[in-house]
């Protein structure tokens, strides 16, 4: 799984945002804005990765129980693809 083409994590006056960028500046009409978490979870998604090495980069990361991380990874990933923004 990987983030789709044409979208980039940019970090603006302290607050990390998904820039749309290319054709998809047209048709992209959101701000998604994300904390610390999800912004090392899109950088982790911006190759491709699986979702268990995202729990394992998770892990090693913060301190958080697997239980939580795997929760939290799920619904990251269910928002992204609603936003159509993994590839």
């Amino acid at each position: 799984m990987k983030i789709a083409e044409g979208f980039v994590l940019k970090n603006i006056a302290g607050t990390n945002v998904v820039v749309p960028v290319g054709t998809n500046t047209v048709s992209f009409k959101a701000v998604i804005t994300l904390n610390e978490t999800g912004a090392f979870l899109w950088q982790q998604l911006e190759n491709d990765i699986t979702e268990a090495d995202l729990l394992k980069a998770m892990l090693s990361e913060y301190a958080v129980d697997e239980a939580t991380a795997k929760a939290d990874i799920a619904e990251f990933i269910e928002n992204l693809k609603k936003a159509n923004l993994l590839a």
